[in-house]
């Protein structure tokens, strides 16, 4: 069973960092796509960046770009969320999500973690 736990989430300035944390369980990391998506209130879940690892190919949102950065550690079954220059409306509940296939998991398919929440002050 495919287990994805998020961690990391907080209250943090505009301007600030914060990293986010996925422990992954239940599946074979190395052969997975992983990635965060996002859902503000009111408005729907977006995928914000997700990687191969198999292969290294990536998807990205336009807004995040040059801020956001995803790493992951295979050998801790561990993927991360690093965000740099936040804004307000990056406030959202972040989501780690995983599926073996990176395309069909930017279309918003595979498994869930439950979320953590990231609220931006300005």
């Amino acid at each position: 069973e495919v287990q994805l736990v998020e961690s990391g989430g907080g209250l943090v300035q505009a301007g600030g960092s914060l990293r986010l944390s996925c422990a992954a369980s239940g599946f074979t990391f190395s052969d997975y796509a992983i990635g965060w998506f996002r859902q503000a209130p009111g408005k729907e879940r977006e995928g914000v960046i997700c990687i191969s690892n198999s292969d290294g190919s990536s998807y990205v949102a336009d807004s995040v770009k040059g801020r956001f950065t995803i790493s992951s550690d295979n050998a801790k079954n561990t993927v991360y969320l690093q965000m740099n220059s936040l804004k307000p409306e990056d406030t959202a509940v972040y989501y780690c999500a995983a599926d073996p296939s990176v395309e069909r998991l930017w279309a918003h398919f595979g498994s869930w973690g439950q979320g953590t929440q990231v609220t931006v002050s300005s």
